[in-house]
């Protein structure tokens, strides 16, 4: 089969596969983000249990492969009695790994708003959560836009890995197109093509947004 002819054939399902990996990784993101907020504000808390937790769990998951992150979850889930599809388990996995990360986003944008606003919305009487609602949290987005694309090409790149866990993502569709056609030159070009190719609308979003939120048209 010519090679124009192969990638034809087999695009649709490539692209099905890449559906499932926006998916999985784009759902790990958007829960993580309210999860990394939270753990930000733990990690910068002036409770010393609630920081040394925040950061004892920021260690552990940014510390550790994700590999073997997705396989502790895949394998742990059932021991609890927790019998999941492996998609939710990869999701549940990429988004226990992406909220460490996003943590530490979110804090270098907290870090960078100045206090005196904070000190400012104390003084005229706005509650603590309210202000981190209505000051501190529209501004962090603000600020992080770029390092919230770069970490949400990083999951959507590892979630290549869930493949391990018989999740039917982009990889496993390229492996199993591969297992019948024995042409893996041309399939994993094309994979890598389309993954090239998300990642490039995610960063022309991201961009967008930034622009936007800058008050940029």
């Amino acid at each position: 089969m010519a090679t124009f002819a192969l990638i034809q054939e087999s695009l649709p399902m490539l692209m099905w596969g890449a559906g499932m990996t926006v998916l999985v990784s784009g759902t790990a993101i958007i829960l993580g983000m309210p999860l990394g907020l939270m753990l930000c504000f733990g990690v910068t808390s002036s409770n010393p249990w609630v920081s040394r937790f925040s950061r004892i769990y920021q260690s552990v998951w940014r510390g550790t492969p994700i590999l073997v992150q997705l396989l502790i979850i895949y394998y742990l889930l059932p021991l609890i009695g927790l019998n999941v599809a492996p998609i939710l388990a990869a999701i549940i996995a990429l988004t226990l790994n992406t909220v460490a990360f996003q943590a530490e986003i979110f804090r270098g944008g907290l870090l960078a708003i100045p206090p005196g606003q904070m000190e400012a919305a104390r003084m005229v009487g706005i509650r603590k959560w309210a202000m981190r609602y209505h000051v501190v949290v529209p501004q962090i987005f603000r600020l992080v836009i770029p390092s919230l694309v770069n970490e949400t090409i990083s999951i959507l790149k590892n979630s290549s890995l869930v493949s391990v866990i018989a999740v039917t993502e982009l990889m496993r569709v390229s492996q199993q197109i591969v297992a019948t056609t024995y042409r893996p030159f041309e399939i994993y070009i094309t994979a890598a093509v389309i993954y090239i190719l998300v990642n490039f609308l995610l960063s022309l979003i991201g961009r967008t947004a930034e622009k936007r939120l800058a008050g940029g048209t």
